[in-house]
């Protein structure tokens, strides 16, 4: 049971990272990253709520692997880095 219970957690992990990459008929973002990374962040993407998904979503790319991770809209750090990274807005 512990064993499938890891594969699922690994499975939503890399749902969550492969499903971030172009525009796809569902929120991208499963899990959200609560905890401070605004320093390993290079740069930052917002797609806005759409009519697949209801909420706005903020993925960031990471520095060293290029690994895109969701952040979470109301951490007052994602608002911090948002208001310092580059950001790239999708229509």
């Amino acid at each position: 049971a512990e064993e499938m219970s890891t594969i699922i957690v690994a499975l939503l992990v890399f749902l969550t990272i492969h499903g971030a990459s172009g525009i796809s008929p569902r929120c991208q973002c499963l899990f959200k990253e609560k905890r401070p990374i605004g320093r390993f962040i290079s740069t930052v993407e917002i797609y806005p709520a759409n009519s697949y998904c209801k909420s706005t979503e903020i993925i960031a790319t990471l520095k060293k692997e290029g690994q895109k991770i969701c952040l979470d809209p109301n951490a007052p750090w994602v608002k911090q880095v948002l208001k310092s990274k580059k950001i790239r807005q999708t229509p």
